[in-house]
């Protein structure tokens, strides 16, 4: 029998407050009868002070969670959305039954209920969030909860989510070059592969954006260009590196993507992602019945439900859920386990620090449908966040990343550097 996470945390519960178990001594004491109790919920705004407002990458700023108990435990979390509209859902006072302020809701409850605290949290906001921005900003919290109730309980996030199947993860780099020009684009993303490749990845995806309202640095080339790009990488990288390419809402139809992308079959591309704008159901729909490379997307979705949508209209191929916009770990598992049903495999995007990057090694260590997880490596990043939040990264070795197993989430921010974000951040706004 498989455990579910609340059969694991009432085990541990239970053989921490009897005394006994093989546990006993190895984890922190937790009061009941008088429970621990959450008493704070922190919101810190941080932006890389050389942030490019043209530059298509959300990973220059960020939104950071912190929840603390009475017993000074403290979880982190951090989620993809724009970081000022994240606190303010999060702080708003509420007027009115169905539209609470997340820190209200969660402020004096039992920080190791965190299913329970999530439907709290859904329930209470559901006027002004459901979806989009105020489920961003639950994931958030909800990633802090895991973080926390790991570390109140003395055990790593992947153990309370219901076991680990595996020790490591294999992680993809994932590439998006600083020019604005399409020939040193080119050339840059042959470069940034090569070096993928030289740090041990075994898989790349190539964020190819060219054109439409995303293009990178304000490109406009051709969107059938990005055969010629893809061709560059393939013949540097050889046959043996997994390919993966990110179109980023390019093509504005199906018609014009599948002209474009039936070249592209030879090079051997493991996944499509996003190339047309998310509400297009009908059109992935076409992609998917009509060409062989398989169709991925999720990175905007929010909860299971949006996931299940699209796995039933048969308009994805594989999914990738973002674990903070979902809603956090609790309801990236359900779209796992949902996902499951389809018979579709499931890649996470991840966009932000080390905090999302362990968040997802701890889900996909849970589970043999999760092939690759999102890897945007320090070295190959341009963002002072992602180099710089957290003290250390996890530990990448034969290509595979190590799944930690120290407890919560295993990572540990780097607080001289959140200083500093944070005060670049209060120079805007």
């Amino acid at each position: 029998m498989v455990d579910t996470c609340d059969t694991v945390v009432h085990r541990l519960v239970r053989q921490q407050t009897s005394g006994g178990g093989r546990h006993a001594r190895q984890i922190p004491r937790i009061r009941f009868g008088g429970l621990v109790k959450i008493v704070d919920v922190r919101c810190h705004v941080l932006l890389d002070p050389d942030y490019d407002i043209g530059a298509t990458s959300s990973a220059q700023d960020d939104i950071v969670v912190e929840i603390i108990t009475d017993d000074g435990i403290t979880g982190i979390g951090e989620s993809d959305v724009n970081p000022w509209i994240a606190r303010a859902f999060i702080e708003a006072p509420a007027t009115h039954t169905m539209g609470r302020g997340c820190k209200e809701i969660l402020i004096g409850r039992d920080p190791l209920d965190v299913e329970g605290l999530w439907e709290s949290l859904y329930v209470g906001t559901a006027m002004n969030g459901r979806r989009g921005a105020g489920i961003h900003a639950i994931g958030a919290i909800d990633m802090a909860l895991h973080d926390l109730r790991g570390k109140a309980l003395g055990r790593p996030c992947h153990e309370l989510l219901g076991g680990a199947v595996r020790n490591r993860v294999t992680p993809y780099a994932s590439l998006q070059p600083d020019q604005a020009n399409f020939e040193s684009y080119k050339q840059s993303m042959v470069e940034w592969a090569l070096m993928a490749q030289q740090l041990g990845f075994v898989a790349a995806k190539l964020e190819i954006t060219l054109a439409g309202a995303y293009a990178h640095l304000g490109m406009n080339s051709k969107v059938e260009r990005m055969a010629e790009v893809i061709a560059a990488v393939r013949d540097a990288v050889g046959p043996a590196m997994t390919l993966m390419i990110d179109a980023q809402y390019s093509f504005t139809d199906s018609a014009s993507c599948l002209a474009a992308i039936r070249e592209w079959q030879e090079y051997d591309v493991y996944f499509l992602e996003t190339p047309l704008p998310s509400d297009d159901v009908a059109g992935y729909a076409r992609l998917v019945a009509e060409q062989p490379i398989p169709i991925a997307q999720g990175e905007w979705l929010a909860t299971r439900f949006e996931f299940d949508d699209i796995l039933r209209r048969r308009a994805v191929d594989l999914i990738q859920p973002d674990i903070g916009r979902v809603g956090g770990l609790t309801e990236a598992r359900r779209v796992v386990q949902l996902a499951a049903t389809y018979g579709a495999p499931v890649v996470p995007h991840v966009w932000k620090t080390g905090i999302s990057i362990a968040a997802a090694v701890h889900l996909a260590a849970t589970t043999n449908s999760i092939p690759f997880v999102e890897f945007l490596p320090g070295d190959l990043s341009s963002s002072n966040l992602r180099r710089s939040l957290l003290t250390a990264d996890l530990t990448m070795k034969d290509g595979q990343l190590v799944v930690p197993n120290t407890p919560g989430l295993g990572v540990e921010l780097d607080r001289d550097a959140m200083e500093r974000f944070e005060a670049a951040a209060l120079k805007v706004g």
